[in-house]
């Protein structure tokens, strides 16, 4: 028996009433993505774009659909005509191959700069001091069909809550500093997308406007 309306309570009862609750679908069945929508989740992310597309085709339309992995910029045009948010933006080139696609289907594209702020290389994203050259640089000046709302990380994966809560503050500053400096006029940078299902209580702590769950959600990966 599936627990996916007790979890999403769970969840909902501990969110501010500015915050958003992204559910990571990634891997899970059609049928666990409708349960949750039933239980009124209109939210959800995916991390493969082939994975996404399908389920947008086959799933009700007024699921709003996050990309939240690594994206790959022979794959934008592919989501770039439904995606509500694309979380993961690394490089002024992905940027630009976003632009590129949102103009042919006449669109304006929200995305969010995704920051490296864990301790693990594996990780992806910009440092405070590339974001700093991309947003001054000519290039990015000519892009008409993006919008950026915000700021993305994610935490090291630890069981340190401090290490995880201090990483979770350097994106609030981040955040912080580029509004002030790049968006100070722009009511529309406002989203701080940080936590997941391990460490979304610090997320919250720390000014978290959206966080990305879903073993807390759906159980854990199969």
């Amino acid at each position: 028996m599936s627990n996916t309306r007790e979890n999403l309570q769970k969840i909902y009862g501990q969110l501010p009433p500015h915050v958003r609750l992204i559910a990571v679908s990634k891997f899970k069945p059609d049928a666990a993505v409708l349960e949750a929508y039933c239980c009124g989740q209109k939210i959800f992310g995916e991390n493969r774009v082939q994975e996404l597309v399908g389920k947008y085709q086959r799933l009700p339309k007024d699921i709003e659909w996050h990309f939240i992995g690594h994206l790959q910029t022979n794959k934008v045009g592919l989501i770039v005509p439904f995606v509500s948010l694309i979380h993961s933006i690394d490089s002024l080139r992905l940027l630009t191959a976003v632009d590129r696609e949102a103009r042919k289907v006449g669109r304006q594209v929200p995305c969010l700069l995704q920051f490296h702020i864990a301790k693990e290389a594996t990780k992806f994203g910009f440092t405070f001091a590339e974001a700093v050259e991309m947003l001054q640089s000519p290039e990015y000046k000519e892009l008409a069909a993006v919008k950026i709302v915000g700021v993305m990380g994610m935490a090291t994966f630890s069981d340190d809550k401090a290490l995880v809560r201090g990483e979770f503050k350097e994106l609030k500053r981040i955040f912080e500093a580029l509004k002030a400096r790049f968006f100070a006029d722009d009511s529309a940078f406002s989203e701080l997308s940080m936590g997941m299902s391990d460490d979304y209580p610090e997320a919250l702590a720390e000014g978290s406007t959206m966080i990305r769950v879903g073993s807390l959600i759906f159980g854990a990966r199969n």
